[in-house]
């Protein structure tokens, strides 16, 4: 399991946000910890204060369920590869640029996002967290096939013009999914990348705190 040191540069930027959050969202304070760490991370990626009202959070107890489901290595699926890419701790599976992706798409007259992330669920089975940041249709297959996938949280944060508005509402309305999502259109890989890499690094160091590791070497160039 590797393990992650914080840069320098990070830590001040998480300073400022924390310091420009408490002063636009003070409310912001009394949020709980993994709910709070998803949210600044998502600042972070994308230094828009304005997810403080923006994003729709599930409870606490679900964030945490999410984090020991990756602790025991629950598989992660991602919409588009810029979504995988930006998960810095864990591989995720994206099946995006398998030629069966346009294969299927063609024979099921859906998008090539939609029919990747159809291939991934098959991979990765129920229990996985999905993470999509791009493509509103592949946001629409997961709720659609729900009941086969059995997602143990969704991360949607889809963003654009066409779709990304009414799949985030159509995930948000189905009680039997939890999820991570937003009001708006904005959204994008980086900031699903953003949110997923907060529940992993909580993940990361629960496992300091059991293993009792006290410096660790978690080498990026850049932290997202």
């Amino acid at each position: 399991m590797p393990v992650r040191a914080v840069h320098a540069i990070e830590q001040e930027s998480y300073a400022i946000l924390r310091a420009q959050l408490a002063e636009r969202y003070p409310s912001v304070g009394a949020w709980p910890p993994l709910a709070r760490a998803v949210l600044e991370r998502v600042v972070h990626a994308s230094a828009d204060l304005e997810y403080a009202a923006d994003l729709v959070l599930p409870d606490e107890g679900v964030l945490a369920g999410a984090v020991e489901a990756l602790r025991g290595g629950a598989a992660i699926v991602a919409d588009v590869a810029m979504v995988a890419a930006g998960i810095t701790a864990r591989p995720a599976l994206c099946r995006i640029s398998d030629p069966r992706a346009a294969q299927l798409a063609g024979a099921a007259g859906r998008t090539r996002s939609a029919a990747a992330l159809r291939l991934a669920a098959a991979e990765a089975g129920p229990g996985a967290v999905y993470v999509i940041g791009c493509a509103p249709t592949a946001l629409f297959e997961l709720i659609e096939h729900a009941e086969e996938f059995q997602p143990r949280l969704v991360i949607g944060l889809p963003v654009g013009f066409v779709g990304a508005v009414e799949s985030k509402r159509a995930l948000r309305e189905r009680a039997d999914l939890p999820s991570v999502s937003n009001v708006s259109g904005k959204g994008g890989s980086a900031v699903a990348a953003a949110a997923l890499n907060a529940l992993l690094y909580q993940e990361i160091m629960l496992y300091q705190d059991t293993a009792g590791i006290d410096t660790v070497d978690f080498d990026q160039e850049a932290v997202r």
